[in-house]
């Protein structure tokens, strides 16, 4: 008797949000945006959910803003306005390929103002603020075709897909963007968005989301604690043991040291720190 051998079931190849990514991070705030772009076609229901998660927008809404364009006010909390804007732009002609962005809080205020004094819309000012905003080099980059891009000299899966049919411009963790933490011990452990960082530290992510946005020291309950700072508008975050922590908390008291400075200082007399440190600002995003 002879048995049938069955052809192994091909794995489902995952869905790709983007296939071009460009570092600009290190420009000076707000313009210091990774350029992500994609040249196959859009898979809406992903997008949306991705950037839904990412930047706390209802799902429905999002699909809306993708499809349509327009902006998002994030709602105000009390009297003060506590976050800017999402935006998306569609041509409606498609020539020009989506684009999708955040304005913070000065880069709203700057909308504002330009509405109110020119009489253009709060879409057309929020335009204006961030494209200007960017480097000088992406501004005339963004005026080309596909970003200028030499199909010669890009992989030819990128380009097989046809032109860019949509740039999200991002400088958040999301899902989509591996970061590192350097540990007490000296590794680095990859995350890849609030809920895997919140799940490994074992803290709750309302925290998570307050630290990379405002930076400073969160105490664990193990007796450690993270500490992040915003370099160029990105998080950088190290975790440290029980005893570094009380190690650093006794140097600020002695010395009257900013929390985040006792902990740098603890840090730099531990070359395995050090090194770990070095590490992760050589390979970060």
């Amino acid at each position: 008797m002879y048995k049938v051998k069955k052809r192994p079931l091909k794995k489902e190849k995952p869905p790709v949000l983007y296939n071009i990514l460009e570092n600009y991070t290190d420009h000076d705030p707000p313009g210091n945006v990774m350029v992500c772009g994609m040249t196959e076609p859009e898979n809406l229901e992903m997008h949306a959910q991705v950037l839904s998660e990412s930047y706390d927008i209802p799902m429905e809404a999002m699909k809306r803003l993708l499809q349509d364009g327009g902006v998002y006010l994030y709602p105000h909390e009390g009297v003060l306005v506590t976050k800017g804007a999402f935006v998306c732009r569609v041509d409606p002609t498609g020539k020009t390929p989506k684009h999708t962005w955040v304005m913070d809080l000065e880069q709203y205020a700057s909308a504002e103002r330009m509405r109110q004094s020119y009489g253009v819309t709060l879409e057309e000012a929020m335009d204006r603020v961030f494209y200007r905003g960017l480097p000088l080099e992406l501004q005339d980059r963004l005026r080309q075709k596909n970003l200028g891009l030499d199909d010669t000299k890009v992989d030819p899966g990128i380009m097989r897909g046809g032109d860019i049919t949509y740039i999200d411009f991002r400088k958040d963790w999301s899902p989509h963007f591996k970061r590192k933490c350097v540990m007490p011990d000296g590794r680095l452990i990859e995350t890849s968005g609030l809920y895997d960082f919140a799940e490994l530290h074992g803290i709750g992510v309302d925290e998570t989301r307050t630290l990379f946005d405002q930076g400073g020291t969160l105490a664990l309950k193990d007796g450690g604690a993270l500490a992040c700072q915003i370099i160029n508008g990105q998080p950088s975050v190290a975790r440290f043991n029980a005893r570094q922590y009380s190690k650093a908390k006794a140097l600020a008291k002695e010395k009257a040291f900013h929390m985040l400075d006792a902990l740098s200082e603890v840090a730099y007399q531990d070359p395995v720190l050090m090194r770990a440190l070095r590490r992760a600002e050589s390979t970060s995003l």
